[in-house]
Formats: C-alpha cells, sequence, structure tokens
C-alpha cells in the first residue's frame, strides 16, 4: 500500500485530471471501458461516488446515507458542476480523515472498516475512471506505476475474492508479473492468492499500469505479454466481476 499522502496526491490530480480530459470529449461519446456510458454518464457516476464516500468520511458514518444517490440533475452543465464539487470535497476529506477512524465500507476483511480504506479505494478508482475519460477523449494515459501496482493487488485481494465465492475461477493457476516495478501475484487453481513469484499454468506480464488496465477491461490480453495457457489467461479476465 501506498502512504495516505500519496494516495491523496494523486487522487487529487486525477480527479481534476479526470474531469479535464472528460471536457474534451463530447458528452454523449461513447466511453470504450464503460458499455452503454456516454461521457457525461461517466461523469455523473464520478459525482455520485466522489460525493457518497465524501459524505460517509465527513460524518465518520458507519453505515451508508439513507438520503444517497440524490436525484440525477436535468442538465449537462449542472452535472458537471456537481462533479466538480463532488470532486473538491472527496480530496478535502480524505486529507482530513484519521485513517484509523471506523467507517461504513461496502468490503469485508481486516482494515476493510477504515478511513483508510475509503482514501485508497478512492485512488483507485478516480485513477481508472480518468483511463475512461482519456480513451474517450482519444488522449494516451498510463496510471502511476506505483498506484497501478497497489491497484493490481487491490484488485485481487478485495474484488477477486467475491468471484471465487460465487465458483467462476477457472480451472488452473494464473501468475501476474509487473515488468515495470516489483509486484508478482500467483492465483492458485482453488482462487487461493498469494504474493510471490510460483511457475503457474500461465503468466500474465508487462508494465503494471497495462496488466491493471487488463484486469479491469480497459485494455485486451494482447496489449501485454501472456505465457503458457491463454485460453485460461482469457477465462481468467472473463471470470472477473469488475463491471
Amino acid at each position: 500500500m501506498l502512504s495516505t499522502d500519496r494516495y491523496v496526491e494523486l487522487l487529487s490530480r486525477d480527479a481534476v485530471e479526470l474531469l479535464a480530459a472528460a471536457r474534451l470529449a463530447s458528452s454523449d461519446a461513447a466511453v470504450p471501458g464503460c458499455p452503454g456510458w456516454t461521457t457525461i454518464d461517466l461523469v455523473w457516476h464520478m459525482a455520485e461516488v466522489h460525493g457518497f464516500w465524501a459524505t460517509i468520511l465527513e460524518g465518520s458514518l458507519t453505515e451508508p446515507p439513507a438520503d444517497w444517490p440524490p436525484d440525477r440533475p436535468e442538465t449537462d452543465e449542472q452535472t458537471w458542476a456537481f462533479a466538480q464539487e463532488s470532486a473538491r470535497r472527496i480530496v478535502v476529506s480524505c486529507r482530513a480523515a484519521d485513517p484509523a477512524t471506523p467507517v461504513w465500507t461496502w468490503c469485508d476483511g481486516p482494515g476493510a472498516d477504515l478511513a483508510s480504506w475509503v482514501v485508497r479505494r478512492m485512488a483507485q478508482e478516480t485513477a481508472v475512471h480518468r483511463l475512461d475519460a482519456e480513451q474517450t477523449a482519444h488522449r494516451d494515459f498510463r496510471i502511476d506505476t506505483d498506484l497501478a501496482a497497489d491497484g493490481i493487488d487491490e484488485f485481487l485481494s478485495q474484488f477477486y475474492p467475491y468471484t471465487v465465492r460465487d465458483g467462476d475461477h477457472p480451472a488452473g493457476s494464473v501468475h501476474l508479473h509487473c515488468t515495470d516495478t516489483e509486484g508478482e501475484w500467483t492465483i492458485a487453481a482453488d482462487g487461493t492468492i498469494t504474493i510471490d513469484h510460483a511457475k503457474s499454468d500461465t503468466a500474465l506480464r508487462g508494465p503494471a499500469g497495462d496488466l491493471l488496465a487488463v484486469l479491469w477491461r480497459r485494455q485486451t490480453l494482447d496489449s501485454i505479454e501472456v505465457l503458457g495457457d491463454a485460453d485460461l489467461a482469457a477465462r481468467f479476465i472473463a471470470a472477473t466481476n469488475n463491471d
């Protein structure tokens, strides 16, 4: 994990740049990484997400707010204004929060009920959706390397277990290996995840930003190196519940 200050630094940057990239695309442009969404849908989603978690942190809430989400604004400009204010609030609230404060989250596990979980999640979600906005605007962008490596770890520890619970883990072991920074993970055939280098049925190798983008289906498998069982690699990506 990164330090709280580093998460907030990256969150602050990416929240601003996400909206700046979205402004370059037309409001009705299709978002490649979010089938069925337009640019303004992405902006509204971030307004909801940032506003929701800012409300959790501002009140140190241990239950989700009963009056959320608000009605979607009637005009695009009202949506933009709400998104900008929500982005400001989430940065301020993440910076001000005591990482050890208990708060409500949707996740299970050690530390998942603390403000530190929210700060990490907001930095990660904002970075991935910035990638969506940059792709929609036809601009090149790669998520910060350290944040991306941390994002792979978050994805595997916080999101992938829900797939395993549903019995969707494909038979076979998968190894993920960052080539531009430290970071290796092995997912065994039973879904058990370890942070190590181990022989596996298939290996996915590439820069951390590309690996994270593949996990979140913002890039395809042909953008990274796949060694071993290519069909297993495809099934592994297809099995992830990350829509």
